[in-house]
């Protein structure tokens, strides 16, 4: 990249980004800590935790898991950055 001043926000922008994921995974343990076994049968969250316990792994309400590969990349800095705020719901 060679204007620094995107490099330094981009980089903003990917910090803050996953921040959010943390924060919603911060959140989803801490309301999920202390169920007991019965608890999560009845929630409907036993298949869930089967595969990843009290870990929080990121996916969709289908069950879908995160993933990177519908965001486009055109090698464009501003068209990459709209795609991305797009892709986030939000708008320039």
């Amino acid at each position: 990249m060679p204007d620094r001043k995107i490099v330094g926000l981009l980089t903003d922008i990917g910090t803050e980004e996953l921040a959010h994921v943390e924060m919603i995974s911060a959140m989803l343990y801490q309301l999920t800590r202390c169920l007991s076994p019965e608890e999560i049968k009845k929630s409907g969250f036993d298949t869930y935790f089967v595969d990843h316990t009290t870990g929080i792994y990121p996916q969709a309400a289908s069950g879908v898991p995160f993933t990177t590969a519908y965001i486009g990349v055109k090698g464009d800095v501003f068209a990459d950055l709209n795609e991305d705020l797009a892709a986030d719901g939000t708008t320039l």
